[in-house]
């Protein structure tokens, strides 16, 4: 693992490069005011870039899931396909177990794994040379995705619209472009008046140093609150839309989300401001009924005690840190996929929607 400089680019922000068996991923734990990236080229080392959040958005681990699933499997010994499988298996299981709420990460492993499966007859070479296409194929496939999902989620905001986001579900979160943040790009593209408020979203802060860092590059006019500060915004009118990213989302529309989202969401509903959610299909998982079902990350408390090195509480304190809470479907106005936005039967129409497929 390796610096390298950063360099821009225009509202094209691209997290994750890919180069000659080189993984590069912009540190997104040191945005806004250090712009460096870092080199991967061992699956362990992807691992732990996933786990301490190097990368982050479910859209962008699972891109970062299935290229190390490719070193695993690239530097495995075994020549016979029944050796090669046991072990590739075990890169995988190392990889997943590193975020356990957001369902894209599962997603591309299990895409990755199906390619195998499904060549049972090729040599062991020839399944590592596919699997590396794979990877940089759902890379290139989540762009596409988030540009047609936020022309999809354009056409529901009015010409002038003050939106207000929660995390950071642009880019950054993503292979290129974003989910809730291409809505956003997608309806300043097309000539909409967009003002965005950006909440902080404690304890991680992906709002303040991530959200109003990729909207600022893009010079959409941009707002950033505190967390607290939303429900006064709405109750003073300055609020049109919610518009948020998911990590997962079960078969009845019930979304998983940064915690917090919630509280957004049961806000908007009292201020009968419409709460949109935007994710890709692969954030769907059909095969847990409702948000109850979908396993919550508990992440370090460190998080909540301090920013940085700077310590916040009393030494001691009990800390609880759920990384994510679910919002159930009757709080979302759509849900905004690459497919087109589902407004209810949100069973019947996600079912469907997974099963066109990318």
């Amino acid at each position: 693992m390796s610096n390298c400089s950063f360099s821009s680019s225009d509202g094209g922000i691209r997290p994750i490069k890919y180069s000659n068996a080189v993984l590069s991923l912009i540190d997104q734990r040191r945005l806004p005011t250090e712009e460096v990236w870092l080199e991967y080229t061992d699956y362990q080392e992807v691992a732990e870039a996933i786990r301490s959040m190097v990368v982050r958005g479910a859209p962008a681990i699972g891109i970062t899931a299935a290229y190390g699933a490719f070193f695993g499997a690239r530097d495995i010994k075994a020549e016979n396909h029944a050796g090669f499988v046991s072990e590739f298996n075990q890169v995988c299981e190392v990889l997943a177990g590193t975020r356990p709420t957001a369902i894209n990460l599962c997603w591309a492993l299990e895409r990755m794994k199906s390619l195998v499966r499904a060549n049972p007859d090729q040599p062991v070479g020839n399944l590592k040379i596919g699997l590396e296409y794979e990877a940089m194929a759902i890379n290139e496939e989540d762009i596409r995705v988030n540009m047609s999902m936020g022309r999809h989620g354009a056409a529901l905001l009015p010409d002038q619209v003050r939106i207000l986001t929660h995390c950071n579900a642009g880019a950054l979160a993503t292979g290129g472009y974003g989910t809730a943040l291409g809505v956003i790009r997608a309806a300043v593209a097309a000539g909409k008046q967009v003002a965005v408020f950006a909440d902080e979203t404690r304890p991680f802060l992906q709002g303040s140093r991530l959200t109003a860092w990729e909207l600022q590059r893009d010079n959409i006019q941009t707002t950033l609150i505190c967390d607290n500060m939303a429900g006064y915004l709405m109750s003073k009118g300055l609020i049109d839309a919610v518009i948020v990213g998911a990590d997962r989302i079960a078969a009845n529309g019930d979304v998983a989300n940064k915690i917090g989202t919630y509280t957004v969401a049961v806000l908007a509903k009292e201020h009968n401001i419409p709460f949109y959610v935007a994710a890709p299909t692969s954030t769907i998982d059909l095969q847990i009924s409702d948000g109850s079902q979908i396993p919550i990350e508990e992440r370090d408390i460190r998080e909540v005690t301090h920013v940085g090195e700077q310590q916040l509480a009393p030494s001691g304190i009990s800390v609880l840190n759920p990384s994510f809470d679910v919002t159930p479907a009757r709080l979302i106005s759509a849900i905004i996929t690459e497919h087109g936005a589902v407004k209810d039967n949100y069973t019947e129409q996600l079912t469907a929607f997974v099963r066109k497929g990318r």
